[in-house]
């Protein structure tokens, strides 16, 4: 996949190196010439400098034939609108943003939409590890398991099958099937789009589910998952 990566300082360069380990086509843009350099001195990537939501820029890093935009760059302004000339000028399928001021995060619905500013995932500061998360396993070429965190946290994904116990329960009486297991939902996609899991979400049958525990659980989740629905490659 040809991802594109505003932002080349911890997120970015973390998100980079995670992706670039996919066998992914990775470019990365930022104003920080050194810091470009630094990151392709040790990842096979390319590299862009230049003010991220410039379209010149943006073509300059292969927009135009990119199928993800992850715009994660120290402004919430910036990100927003590469997403939007992404959108605009190039239908770039997907863009994710690091999105960290209250006053757009409590007017996310209303604001992030294909009708308005035209951004996929929002990546709120609250999510820590999760961040990492949400963005990768957007991947197509995601594992089935996959380590954060310096292989301390592992997600496994499922796809919610019709007629499987987790279909029309809301995710905090998901706990009772798994109840000698310590695991939470990270994220769920629902038609290529994510939801932000909520004690009060009910997953309905063909989401694909993203269930994220310590590794010392993993195996108790998967041996959980493949009991109650079948465990999902993206």
């Amino acid at each position: 996949m040809k991802i594109i990566i505003l932002g080349a300082g911890q997120v970015g360069g973390t998100l980079a190196e995670h992706l670039a380990d996919e066998k992914n086509d990775i470019t990365v843009v930022d104003t920080n010439g050194e810091k470009l350099r630094a990151l392709q001195d040790r990842l096979d990537i390319g590299i862009v400098t230049g003010h991220a939501s410039d379209p010149a820029t943006l073509e300059s890093a292969g927009i135009a034939d990119a199928e993800m935009l992850i715009a994660v760059t120290n402004s919430d302004e910036i990100n927003m609108v590469a997403c939007q000339v992404a959108h605009t000028l190039h239908r770039t399928p997907r863009k994710i943003s690091r999105v960290r001021a209250k006053a757009y995060l409590e007017r996310e619905e209303a604001l992030f939409n294909r009708e308005n500013i035209p951004i996929d995932v929002i990546i709120g500061p609250e999510q820590l590890i999760t961040d990492s998360i949400r963005q990768l396993i957007i991947n197509p070429g995601a594992l089935q398991v996959m380590d954060f965190a310096g292989g301390r946290v592992q997600l496994v994904a499922v796809r919610a099958v019709h007629g499987g116990p987790i279909v029309g329960q809301e995710l905090a009486a998901i706990r009772k099937h798994m109840p000698k297991v310590d695991t939470r939902v990270a994220a769920i996609f629902r038609q290529d789009r994510a939801i932000i899991p909520e004690g009060d979400t009910v997953v309905e049958a063909d989401d694909e589910v993203f269930f994220i525990a310590a590794r010392q659980h993993i195996r108790k989740v998967m041996s959980e998952l493949r009991r109650v629905d079948k465990p999902y490659r993206r």
